[in-house]
């Protein structure tokens, strides 16, 4: 029983391991490696929301351990998925139909005009409304643009506060990209881009790749060996091999049936 218990346990164990590729390479992903080393936050994270983050992962190539993806948890509100730093903009450099990105801030200058500048400087005096960009796709003559505004995304608080303009023009950016290369990145969003996660520092260094879990060992296999018994010679009878002999080299015409037909 115990032999097995742990054959299910093994291959239970292998049935939740998912295999993909990711920018060239091999990735192997199962619940319990997610639930132990790539969870953020302080929260528990459920199996539902797991799924959901092996799915998005599996489905655009993303490797969690070099942080191309996070899953952040906090409490007891739900679960984010956000892509690591620069992730949109990487996956539309590798395209043969990408032709070039601009992108900046919208800004209310001295004279009270709104000026759409690139970049994100900005003069002592201006207001900072947004951000916008431009994404150039070959055979396309009309990029496809994207313009967004401080009041839907910015928290005051963390990088909000102390680089804004930075933080919204990635908002911009990550949009435009979206809409440009709708295959490659659906349901693919920056941290700037979520209200409830964009103030959370995520760490940046790669995770290291967990080792497969151990087999777990199983009871040595008890093996109930025959006993091995002396064959007694059998005392001839009266007639006992003669009456062989008479039935394997008579005639078969003259040997009767022991049964009554």
């Amino acid at each position: 029983m115990a032999i097995k218990n742990s054959l299910a346990k093994t291959q239970a164990a292998a049935s939740d391991v998912i295999t993909y590729d990711a920018n060239g390479e091999q990735v192997k992903l199962s619940k319990s490696m997610v639930k132990n080393y790539l969870v953020n936050g302080n929260g528990a994270v459920t199996d539902q929301e797991v799924v959901m983050f092996l799915s998005l992962c599996k489905f655009n190539h993303l490797n969690p351990f070099l942080r191309e993806a996070y899953l952040i948890k906090y409490g007891n509100n739900p679960a984010t998925v956000v892509v690591g730093k620069d992730v949109l903009l990487k996956r539309a450099m590798r395209s043969e139909k990408f032709d070039g990105l601009s992108a900046g801030v919208i800004v209310v200058n001295s004279n009270g005009d709104i000026d759409e500048r690139e970049g994100t400087f900005i003069l002592d005096g201006e207001q900072l409304v947004g951000g916008w960009a431009k994404v150039n796709i070959k055979g396309y003559s009309v990029p496809f643009y994207a313009s967004v505004s401080m009041k839907e995304y910015s928290t005051g608080k963390s990088n909000w506060l102390t680089k804004p303009a930075t933080m919204i023009r990635k908002v911009a950016m990550a949009q435009a990209l979206r809409e440009a290369f709708p295959e490659e990145m659906t349901n693919m969003y920056e941290q700037e881009e979520i209200s409830n996660v964009s103030d959370v520092v995520l760490d940046t260094a790669p995770v290291g790749m967990p080792s497969e879990p151990p087999v777990e060992a199983s009871e040595p296999i008890k093996v109930n060996e025959p006993v091995q018994t002396v064959a007694t010679p059998v005392e001839a009878t009266p007639g006992g091999q003669a009456a062989i002999n008479d039935i394997l080299f008579s005639d078969p015409n003259e040997i009767q049936p022991p049964f009554e037909v």
